[in-house]
């Protein structure tokens, strides 16, 4: 089995804008096998911390580093779901097909990994269904289910749920907490504090692009130790 990449270590991370500090010195691990929710207001910097971590915005200053160091082959064994399903003008099955050759999976290796990768998706029977003609919340779960087909050391989803009706919430999650018993990292951005009870295992809390708060779930929604996150979950408006 391939060592794993991670754990992902973030040392003083920044981002900055025309001089303005939207993500500022932030530091944090994130650990093989954990689900790690990352919470906060709007206009937090949350979204532009998942980009830090995947790679795809780079760094003002400071550092993101996997176990193996830092290379271009790194984001191969990462993936990012966004809040909007993106999907190719293919059929569902060709859409995980597509993702996995250009993982460079070997062709004989792929009908087994998209039919696991369906099944567990639960959608098998929509396989030659052209993609963007699934209702959203399937569209949604084709998205995950493509990312997990390729087997991720680790996920970073923003907000997948966040337009989709409680019956394709619960498949979503189902998917990412089955993943994450598989031994995958999963990261996920949330306003649901309800589902960040449900999903999370550890819970970092940012507030104006700074780390306000990171620990454990229970001890984060029991005893709460910044102002700021005491006033989050008791559904106060944070500027």
């Amino acid at each position: 089995m391939t060592k794993s990449i991670l754990p992902l270590r973030v040392e003083d991370l920044r981002y900055s804008v025309d001089g303005k500090a939207l993500v500022d010195g932030i530091s944090l691990t994130i650990n093989p096998a954990t689900f790690t929710v990352v919470l906060g207001p709007n206009g937090a910097g949350k979204s532009l911390l998942l980009r830090l971590l995947h790679g795809m915005l780079a760094p003002t200053s400071g550092t993101v580093a996997c176990t193996n160091g830092v290379n271009g082959d790194l984001r191969r064994r990462q993936a990012m779901v966004f809040q909007r399903p993106v999907l190719l003008r293919r059929s569902v099955e060709a859409n995980i097909a597509y993702a996995l050759g250009a993982l460079g999976v070997p062709r004989g290796q792929r009908p087994a990994m998209i039919e696991l990768a369906l099944s567990r998706a639960g959608l098998r029977d929509a396989r030659r269904v052209h993609a963007r003609l699934l209702s959203v919340g399937e569209q949604q779960r084709l998205t995950v289910a493509r990312a997990l087909a390729c087997e991720p050391d680790i996920m970073f989803l923003d907000e997948p749920t966040a337009s989709l009706d409680p019956a394709s919430v619960q498949q979503i999650e189902t998917l990412l907490l089955d993943a994450n018993a598989r031994g995958m990292a999963i990261v996920l951005v949330t306003h649901d504090v309800g589902q960040a009870r449900r999903l999370g295992r550890d819970i970092v809390f940012v507030h104006t692009g700074r780390l306000a708060e990171q620990g454990r779930a229970d001890s984060f929604f029991s005893t709460p130790q910044s102002d700021v996150a005491r006033a989050y979950l008791a559904g106060e408006i944070i500027v």
